[in-house]
């Protein structure tokens, strides 16, 4: 009964700011959350040929140099330098993510601001944050580490605090320039950018630190990330800007129903997806570079080379899938990389466990194959949030969506960091199995993966595909035609 009810003031709301208009969008009925919304939304602006969109790829490189040495290893591999907790650990990885609950009250505004104004604004303070956070390791001579981790911790929160307002524009934008026949095109080649952009990246930062780095190799990196970022607000301004859709009677003023947003049955199958997905992947970045730190003898450029080999696994998520994304749709990409962490996340734990040795031979697969599974299912669930978001409302659609999202993702490495500091040092023998805080973390993270393909088998997306269909083409691509002969037909 109270659930009845509850729905019935959400819908009362949504009587109060609209005569309750039905606008069609992206293949589902949206009861439109905005008054006076009896005109057809706005046409979508040409895509990828549009004059100028190329600079976005270009911006979409030199962000990734930049931001990949800020929110990757090198910062972890420095914040364990200054001897940092697991816990300190994963609030560094959820800070980015928590803070973009500020996309919320930052989504009324983009509209009236401009979708390129708006994130050049954020940006320029982003690498501001980059040039002091670069001052930090200089510091050693008068600051004691844990001051240190302070300090950084301080400059991190207005890093990120900048990113979470002005990302609010970035999907809306993109949405709004790219057609929704090309958007897969348009995410394939932005990954590879991003992957290309972040293996380089990464090499080049191991070459810089060495084996035992001093703080001013630590220096010279984030230096060189600043540098990036400030190349990279060039080709943000030189980025075509769209029109938002027309809101008209709208006032500032009126509080936007969210829950009602978030009712949309497509939308809020979305989300409950990427939450457990999420969860699930919130911290894996973070901890297996801690892991490698803590229980094996790589040194740090030797782990920076292997997390390299993640985005070279990116790109190959874009060669594999990418032709497949606007053919067969999101969501059997979606369960198909899922179901494909289950084997990455039991190699893993089979390496904490200490049932299997340690080796580079088996480091890089794995990190390969953990880029190739994550870019693929980025791609496909942001494509699938541009096939369920309806135009009318996008900044704010999206805004939850990156927001929900990115709280999952920000609270998971701070619940992983706490649960691998209470386990502690405790090793306990369970035959030729090991159970240790990283062993158990990966476990854990298993169960969790469980739950995210269950709920994406309920995802909804139009005219998406099956499947059996993906797996087939998947393998027709191969250089193994003889497989095809064992794979059921009919």
């Amino acid at each position: 009964m109270k659930r009845k009810v509850a729905r019935s003031g959400e819908q009362d709301s949504l009587d109060r700011l609209s005569a309750s208009p039905i606008v069609a969008t992206a293949g589902v009925t949206v009861v439109t959350a905005f008054p006076n919304m009896n005109t057809a939304p706005a046409a979508e602006p040409a895509g990828p040929t549009v004059p100028g969109l190329g600079h976005a790829y270009l911006f979409a490189t030199f962000n990734a140099l930049s931001f990949q040495i800020v929110l990757g290893s090198p910062m972890v591999l420095y914040a364990k330098h200054l001897n940092a907790s697991a816990t300190v650990l994963g609030i560094i990885a959820g800070m980015m993510p928590l803070l973009v609950i500020f996309q919320i009250p930052a989504a009324r505004h983009v509209a009236r601001v401009g979708y390129r104004r708006f994130l050049l604004a954020g940006w320029s303070l982003r690498v501001l944050c980059i040039f002091l956070i670069a001052l930090v390791p200089l510091t050693r001579e008068f600051l004691e580490p844990p001051n240190q981790v302070a300090l950084l911790l301080f400059l991190l929160f207005g890093f990120n605090l900048s990113r979470g307002i002005s990302s609010a524009a970035w999907l809306p934008w993109i949405t709004a320039l790219v057609p929704p026949e090309a958007r897969g095109h348009y995410l394939a080649r932005d990954s590879a950018c991003v992957n290309a952009a972040s293996a380089v990246t990464l090499l080049l930062s191991g070459l810089v630190l060495g084996a035992q780095p001093a703080p001013w190799q630590f220096t010279a990196i984030f230096l060189f990330s600043a540098a990036m970022g400030a190349i990279s607000l060039g080709f943000l301004k030189r980025m075509p800007d769209a029109p938002g859709p027309a809101e008209p009677g709208r006032r500032n003023e009126e509080p936007v129903p969210w829950r009602a947003l978030a009712g949309l049955p497509a939308f809020r199958k979305l989300l409950r997806t990427n939450v457990a997905w999420s969860l699930a992947y919130g911290g894996l970045s973070t901890f297996t570079v801690a892991y490698l730190k803590a229980f094996t003898d790589l040194s740090e450029n030797w782990i920076l080379y292997a997390t390299a080999v993640f985005y070279f696994g990116g790109i190959g998520g874009l060669l594999v899938f990418g032709a497949h994304l606007d053919r067969h749709g999101s969501k059997p990409i979606i369960l198909v990389c899922v179901g494909g962490w289950f084997a990455i996340l039991a190699a893993w734990v089979s390496l904490a466990g200490g049932l299997v040795t340690l080796r580079l031979g088996w480091l890089f697969p794995l990190q390969l194959l953990m880029g190739l599974g994550y870019a693929a299912l980025s791609m496909a669930n942001t494509r699938l949030a541009m096939a369920v978001v309806p135009a009318m409302g996008r900044a704010h659609f999206f805004a939850l969506f990156s927001v929900v999202s990115n709280l999952s993702l920000g609270i998971a490495p701070v619940i992983w960091g706490l649960v691998i500091d209470a386990f502690g040092q405790r090793r306990i023998a369970l035959g030729g199995f090991e159970l240790n805080r990283y062993s158990l973390f990966f476990l854990l993270v298993t169960a969790v993966m469980a739950v995210t393909f269950a709920l994406g088998r309920r995802l909804e997306e139009p005219q998406a595909g099956k499947v059996e269909t993906l797996l087939r083409s998947l393998l027709a691509q191969m250089p193994l035609p003889s497989w095809m002969r064992f794979w059921p037909r009919g």
